[in-house]
This record gives structure tokens, sequence and C-alpha cells, in this order.
């Protein structure tokens, strides 16, 4: 048999919750509790149902309270969480009929459980879109160049520049008769004054290693020149002779 207080509860609590106040005993009752406020963000409907067994000395000791979600999901640390709320709650209102003031607190509860959910998603999506910038920015401005990176790249340059020109010189080389490459060889001992400065300083930074032994730089420029010197020549050489016809 139910005690006067308890009755008299019943009977305000279907007032207040006509539709999700559900009396399983005369006692025992369940009760669908929702969030007080309606909070934006696209979090999906979240609702518990909350029952409630009264105990034969009720109000002067706590009723056994247990938690399940009807929409949405709910874990173990958020359970424990809300129990213990509630509990604390009972404690402060023993004495006092406190099913209307244990629902009102996990209403409460919930929308703050809800806002955190909302506020943890929004930050999770910032931190993902700060990354994603800095990666695309990281993309998009390459190496900060250095002083000491910019030794090294050019050192690597200047190396692939001289190999570049060995190797086509040698290409080109290979495409001239033995006459001709003899001349080749001879040009390119006879170095004016400026071209020996200029090897030498080119061979003060090149690496060692890149020249072979034996091997001659050629400029194919002078070869050019002594070609055409030589075609010169052999055209004053014909203008200076005497031709005789039939008709002397």
């Amino acid at each position: 048999m139910p005690s006067d207080v308890l009755v008299e509860e019943f009977e305000v609590l279907e007032s207040i919750y006509p539709s999700e106040l559900s009396i399983i005993s005369d006692r025992e009752i369940q009760i669908d509790a929702e969030p007080d406020d309606a909070i934006d963000g696209g979090i999906e409907p979240f609702r518990l149902k909350l029952s409630v067994k009264y105990p034969d000395d009720y109000p002067d000791s706590l009723p056994d309270l247990n938690l399940e979600p009807i929409d949405g999901t709910i874990d173990d640390s958020e359970h424990d969480a809300l129990l213990t709320g509630l509990t604390e709650v009972g404690n402060e209102n023993l004495g006092m009929a406190m099913t209307f003031t244990l629902v009102s607190h996990l209403r409460e509860q919930l929308s703050i459980l809800v806002r955190e959910r909302v506020e943890k998603r929004l930050a999770e999506e910032r931190e993902k879109e700060r990354l994603a910038l800095e990666a695309e920015e990281a993309r998009t401005r390459g190496t900060p160049v250095t002083v000491e990176s910019f030794k090294a790249w050019k050192m690597k340059f200047d190396k692939e520049m001289l190999q570049k020109k060995l190797k086509d010189d040698d290409e080109r080389l290979r495409g001239l008769t033995p006459k001709e490459r003899e001349e080749i060889k001879k040009v390119g001992t006879r170095m004016s004054g400026r071209q020996l400065f200029e090897r030498n300083r080119n061979l003060d930074h090149d690496d060692d290693s890149l020249m072979e032994e034996g091997t001659v730089s050629v400029d194919f420029s002078q070869y050019e020149r002594v070609q055409a010197d030589e075609d010169e020549d052999e055209d004053e050489d014909e203008g200076d002779r005497v031709h005789f016809s039939d008709s002397d």
C-alpha cells in the first residue's frame, strides 16, 4: 500500500508529465527525460528513461534510480556522472517528495551534456580545418631557403652543369674526323692568360672527382675560328697563284 505522500506525488507527476510518465506499479514509475533546451548543432535526438523504485520509508530514504537511453547513446562515464548527480540531489531533499526535483535536475544535466557534445564536435572540426590549412600552406610554401641550403644547391647545380658540358663535348668529339679531333686538341692546349685564369678559378671550386684524369675541356669556338683562318689562308693562296690559259 503506497503512502499518502507517494499517492499525492503520483497525481502531481501525472499532471506535469502526462505523456512522459508511465506508472509501472504503486511503487515504481518511469519518466522519459530530454534536455531542457533545444540545442542546435546537428546532434542526434537525445532522450533517457528514468526508472524510479520507491522504498517503504520513502521520502526518508532515497529511491532506487536507473537510466537507460531511448534516443541517442550514452557511455558509462556519462551514465555514472548523471546517477551521481541525481543521488546528491536526492540526499539534499530527504524527507520531501523529490521526484519532480530529480527529473528537473536530470533535464538540466542532459542539456549540459548535449551542449558539451556540440562544443567538442565543433572543436574537432576546427582542429581538422586548422591542420588541413597548415598542410596546404606547407605544400604551397615549400622549403625556406637559407644560406646553407643555397650553397648546397649551387654546388650540386654546378656539378650537374659541368657533367653535362663534358658529356656534350665528348659527343661532339666523337662526331669529328681524326684530323679534326687532332686540331681540337692542339687548339685546346693553347690557352690565353684569361682562359688559364678562368680555368684555375673554376678548378678551385669544382669537385676534382668529377674530372677524369686526362680529360680535356674543349672550346669548340676556338676550333671553328682556326678553321676559318685556315680557309682564309687557302683563299689567299689561290689568289696569289698565276693562271695560264691556251690563249696566252
